[in-house]
């Protein structure tokens, strides 16, 4: 099994590629080994003590640590995690709690749908590239509020391509959008 290994535009956080489905669909963020419960591999990656963060993406992985190694050092370590766990079989996900935010829902207002199929098309994809997700959290009185994950949560240039990139996509093509806020995952 080879796994690629990409940096990311947050130096904290490294991307690693198995060649294999990770999720298949869907993704999955753990801040914290607590919150993993249902994820052996975020388990086994959380063992690393400088890991702070797991996300996993369709056919990615990506992974935060604290500023207190560098990732040369770290890497070797997160690899062999990685490749443990996809030779010997092991399950991704155990049992999959369904988000369905950024699915358009029966209630969804005009907007909302606007919203998510624009996140959805153009949005997500490729903030995938960089080893992270943007999922809508809710849109009220013309703001919308977008949960970072992955690489991209604590990214220094999330906020750019936050305000630059996807607001001015959204304003563009719905005009009762007048801002796009981050909110803490």
């Amino acid at each position: 099994m080879f796994i690629q290994t990409e940096e990311t535009p947050n130096p904290s956080t490294l991307k690693f590629t198995p060649g294999v489905p990770v999720m298949g669909t869907g993704t999955a963020a753990f801040a914290k080994k607590e919150d993993c419960a249902n994820s052996p591999l975020a388990q086994s990656l959380f063992e690393c003590e400088q890991v702070r963060g797991v996300f996993l993406g369709s056919d990615f992985i990506t992974v935060t640590k604290t500023d207190e190694l560098e990732w040369e050092v770290l890497k070797t370590e997160i690899l062999a995690i990685v490749m443990d766990h996809f030779v010997s079989g092991g399950e991704v996900i155990i049992k999959r709690e369904k988000n369905e935010k950024h699915e358009v829902q029966a209630s969804d207002s005009d907007v909302v749908i606007k919203i998510k199929e624009l996140l959805e098309e153009r949005v997500r994809p490729a903030v995938a590239m960089d080893g992270g997700d943007i999922i809508f959290h809710k849109y009220e009185e013309g703001v919308v509020y977008l949960e970072m994950h992955g690489a991209c949560s604590g990214c220094p240039s999330s906020s750019v391509t936050l305000k630059n990139g996807v607001e001015n996509m959204l304003k563009h093509f719905i005009p009762e959008i007048s801002r796009v806020e981050a909110i803490e995952e």
